[in-house]
């Protein structure tokens, strides 16, 4: 029994998804060749790939930058009061709003920076809070 255990998870662990694997290996390979990656350890791997994942949200508020806003504006502080009570999952997801991804890329939190800026409309209170994602841009009405 244990050899025929054995045995099948070989088979569906390794051989079931050799061929599989490896047609995914060549078309990986072509578009990223080895040798490219051979300089990285694998933890610095899965950062390049995959963003961190752990993040001091502290940090993040001191990186932003701010237009038509000062630091102690009651919107910002009222804004940061709310922003740190969130779940981690929210505030990953206010992280996905605000750059369309909610990793922080492989350069690391410290780099990270956005900006809070006034749209000045004429009445704020008929707008909800909106992004520009590619400038990182956070546009929130007072």
């Amino acid at each position: 029994r244990k050899e025929f255990v054995d045995l099948y998870v070989n088979y569906v662990f390794n051989e079931s998804i050799w061929k599989p694997f490896e047609d995914f290996m060549k078309g990986f390979l072509r578009g990223c060749p080895a040798r490219k990656w051979e300089m990285f350890l694998p933890e610095q791997l899965q950062i390049v790939l995959q963003g961190y994942t752990k993040f001091d949200w502290r940090l993040l508020e001191k990186n932003v930058t701010y237009r038509q806003y000062e630091k102690l504006d009651p919107t910002i502080r009222n804004f940061w009061i709310v922003f740190h009570k969130f779940p981690e999952e929210k505030k990953k997801m206010f992280l996905a709003f605000l750059s369309g991804s909610d990793q922080i890329p492989g350069y690391g939190l410290e780099r990270f920076q956005f900006c809070i800026a006034d749209p000045q409309v004429e009445n704020p209170d008929e707008l909800y809070p909106w992004a520009n994602t590619c400038s990182r841009i956070l546009f929130l009405p007072r």
